[in-house]
């Protein structure tokens, strides 16, 4: 029986070549290289289940993105026709000849939905992806920070026991109300303190291994807070670190929706604007297509990005490299 000698990256020869009397040459240990990323995507691909997953997020992202840079999408170009206002998809195929424009019929100023969507869809997606970086670029940085120093956990701890405790979508209502609601103001309100609660989540993971034998070892070496923190606590965080960027995306679009449905959303026609505008569709004859495809597709972008997230995450934990 043969043995696949590849995995160790080496020749069967050099394998099994003699040693010779030399110590450091009899000590050499021989082991399978190993890449941590490698070993992550390797595990996440695994599971057919997530190529899928990830096809349909391209899926979604390149018509977010691309779809709306290829059409003319003009919101108020058919306002003054009647005729073309709250068309099923039936009728505005009808009407117009089958495309792509109309296959979830046209809204109450005369514009496709399925355009309609696409360019809210990608004013959606740009506000999670902003905040989320933001967020978690200032919360796992600041986390790590307030877990180490003592000075920094008592300023920050009577914080967070301040704005922590206010109901987060309560704060961004008020700071709505106090601003124009446009993407910027809406990006600013979310960012505000949202980097407050994951910073708070780094911080509780950080005092759990903290004081673990290599992060004292490099104490006792002379090296700064700092720099253990950013070479020794936060790899080792890394798969919690992506289960939370994986809830923060579609949070963001969430809240975005929500704010928008109770009429507190930012003017730009967002896929939350789509859905306020729509809302008499819902309970109207023939109109339905103008508000539930918003809603299916909003449902489906904070879905597809959740389960990505969630899975990469499980994926980076490296008990699951075995």
């Amino acid at each position: 029986m043969e043995y696949d000698y590849s995995q160790f990256g080496l020749s069967e020869a050099e394998l099994f070549s003699r040693v010779d009397h030399n110590g450091m040459e009899s000590e050499k240990i021989t082991a399978p290289r190993y890449s941590y990323w490698s070993s992550v995507f390797r595990v996440f691909f695994r599971n057919k289940l997530n190529i899928v997953i990830l096809v349909l997020l391209a899926i979604v992202i390149l018509f977010s993105y691309l779809y709306p840079a290829f059409t003319e999408y003009d919101r108020f170009g058919n306002l003054l026709n009647p005729e073309a206002k709250h068309l099923t998809p039936a009728k505005a195929i009808s009407q117009y000849g089958f495309s792509i424009k109309y296959i979830l019929g046209t809204g109450g100023s005369g514009e496709s939905t399925f355009d309609a969507i696409w360019s809210g869809a990608q004013i959606s997606i740009s506000l999670a992806f902003i905040c989320a970086a933001i967020n978690m670029t200032i919360g796992v940085i600041l986390g790590a920070i307030w877990g180490f120093s003592k000075k920094v956990d008592t300023v920050m701890m009577a914080v967070y026991n301040i704005i922590g405790n206010v109901p987060y979508i309560l704060l961004l209502s008020v700071l709505v109300m106090l601003f124009s609601p446009t993407f910027w103001t809406m990006v600013f309100a979310m960012t505000l303190t949202g980097w407050l609660g994951i910073a708070y989540s780094i911080r509780v993971q950080v005092v759990i291994i903290r004081d673990r034998e290599y992060n004292l070892a490099s104490r006792c070496l002379g090296t700064g807070t700092v720099k253990i923190a950013m070479k020794n606590i936060l790899p080792f965080m890394t798969s919690i670190i992506v289960t939370m960027l994986a809830t923060e995306v579609p949070s963001y679009i969430s809240y975005e929706v929500f704010l928008a449905f109770i009429g507190m959303g930012m003017k730009d026609m967002s896929l939350g604007r789509l859905i306020y505008q729509a809302q008499n569709a819902m309970v109207t004859v023939g109109w339905e297509f103008e508000f539930w495809s918003p809603v299916v597709i909003s449902s489906i972008i904070t879905v597809v990005l959740y389960l990505v997230g969630q899975n990469l995450g499980d994926a980076s934990d490296p008990r699951t490299h075995m």
